[in-house]
């Protein structure tokens, strides 16, 4: 079995974890090369998972490693990497729920893998969602959609209109127009971070009384 840190950047690993949060960056439609050590969609996942540590002290924060940047048509990498990080997750956290954050193409990416067990809800920022891409696969899932309609790079039309479909299909769907941030998030940080937290909280249902964590960056 494939060794955890070869698909996962793990931020905080208890002792006794019931529970798992996988964030999965942003990146490119297209792009075979492998994303830059320090690159800023990774920055903006260091930081969200900064944030996620005190309210979810007994989950393991972890952040796919991708293999390419891009999403690259039909290879749809990023889903293929979502799929190794989750096996990789398991081992860690067996058998609890697990959340999935991803940031724009890495949100799609978190929507295309929802489908497996384990993922209990998906929260997808500012996401890229192409008209027709699946939502049967939310079914029974929580989601939560934050978008700023200033958003240039990502549609969020098209991301309400996604949210429109993943509900019909059985998903219990929050969607939130956020005030400002636009695409990197930056501006305006914490509000999305700490809608992000009180979302994970509520999903997993962990407590702030438990183990004690241990960091790993």
């Amino acid at each position: 079995m494939p060794r955890p840190c070869e698909h996962l950047r793990i931020h905080q690993r208890p002792a006794v974890p019931d529970a798992g949060v996988l964030l999965l960056p942003g990146g490119r439609s297209d792009g075979l090369a492998p994303p830059r050590r320090t690159n800023l969609p990774a920055l903006r996942m260091l930081l969200l998972a900064r944030a996620l540590r005190r309210p979810l002290p007994r989950a393991v924060v972890a952040s796919v490693r991708y293999r390419h940047r891009g999403w690259n048509g039909s290879r749809a990498d990023p889903v293929a990497d979502a799929q190794a990080a989750m096996d990789a997750l398991e081992t860690l956290a067996p058998d609890a729920p697990l959340l999935l954050v991803g940031h724009s193409m890495g949100a799609r990416a978190a929507v295309a893998a929802a489908g497996r067990p384990p993922v209990v809800g998906v929260v997808a920022l500012a996401p890229w969602c192409p008209p027709g891409d699946p939502v049967d696969q939310l079914k029974g899932r929580r989601v939560l959609l934050l978008h700023d309609r200033s958003d240039r790079v990502t549609s969020a039309a098209l991301a309400w209109e996604f949210a429109r479909r993943a509900a019909d299909a059985g998903a219990v769907v929050e969607a939130v127009p956020m005030a400002r941030g636009g695409h990197t998030m930056l501006r305006g940080a914490g509000e999305w971070h700490r809608l992000t937290a009180e979302f994970a909280s509520a999903v997993l249902d962990v407590t702030e009384n438990a183990y004690p964590a241990q960091d790993a960056d």
